[in-house]
């Protein structure tokens, strides 16, 4: 297994390949304790691409994932304004870091800034597309931006943007993907196709960052049908997968609490987190 010692002897592509495969199993509290101290080590100023850039873009790329937006969105503001773009990877990795700005100021509510950050990094991968691979970076980036339109209450262009990004993205995103469309189908009163939707046979598990997103807008297109008790426990179903896979901070416990509030009418109460 690959080491803080490995990475510090210059053996850092396979560390980070390590870190990555580790984020897509949802070990987001391994990943950011080893990517923040990787990016403790000793920096080396003749590299045109620090390693503990890139430390620091994953541990707060993580920290967004697993639900601590407001706080990663300070560490990201810093670390943007310090990461000049001196060469085509520094640069991606600054495109990389503002599309975690972007989940973090949608978690935060802040969607006007998180869609014209969005929007201006789409424009740059667009600009840069012939001298690296930006599919990824942009498939990710028009998830987030399909998300911050629903949220913006802007529902058929957030399901025009979710479906042109479905027929792209690949592995556990096609499960948030659909989750995204969904919602965008409830914004517009369309509850039985946004229902068939998050219902379709074969589509991935969603990754541990979606926690709870499924069933909570399935509780929302079970509500608009009018089928309650169903939604109650969808929506139930919903916060209890956040509270216990994602941090107490999610912003997204808070609103399966009000949507099971509303189903139920019940006050749900604030429910301490793990530990306290």
């Amino acid at each position: 297994m690959t080491s803080i010692r490995t990475a510090r002897d210059g053996r850092w592509g396979e560390t980070f390949a390590r870190l990555k495969a580790m984020v897509r199993e949802g070990r987001y509290e391994e990943v950011e304790a080893e990517a923040r101290a990787l990016a403790a080590l000793p920096g080396r100023p003749w590299r045109r691409r620090p390693p503990h850039w890139e430390a620091r873009v994953l541990a707060t790329g993580t920290a967004v994932m697993h639900g601590r937006v407001a706080e990663a969105l300070d560490e990201l503001d810093t670390l943007i304004a310090e990461l000049e773009p001196v060469g085509l990877n520094s640069r991606m990795l600054l495109l990389i870091a503002r599309s975690s700005r972007v989940a973090a100021l949608s978690g935060l509510r802040r969607y006007a800034e998180a869609e014209t950050e969005a929007n201006g990094i789409l424009r740059e991968l667009n600009q840069i597309a012939h001298r690296a691979p930006v599919s990824a970076l942009e498939i990710n980036t028009l998830g987030h931006l399909s998300a911050v339109l629903n949220g913006l209450d802007r529902h058929e262009e957030a399901e025009a943007v979710a479906r042109g990004n479905l027929t792209r993205a690949n592995g556990s995103a096609v499960a948030v993907q659909h989750t995204t469309l969904a919602r965008a189908l409830n914004g517009q009163g369309r509850h039985e196709e946004a229902l068939a939707e998050v219902r379709q046979d074969g589509v991935p598990q969603p990754p541990r960052y979606a926690a709870g997103y499924l069933d909570l807008v399935t509780a929302e297109a079970l509500n608009g049908l009018g089928r309650r008790e169903e939604a109650a426990t969808s929506a139930r179903r919903a916060l209890a997968d956040c509270e216990r896979e994602l941090h107490p901070d999610h912003p997204r416990i808070p609103e399966a609490r009000d949507l099971l509030a509303r189903v139920t009418g019940e006050n749900t109460g604030e429910k301490r987190g793990p530990g306290e």
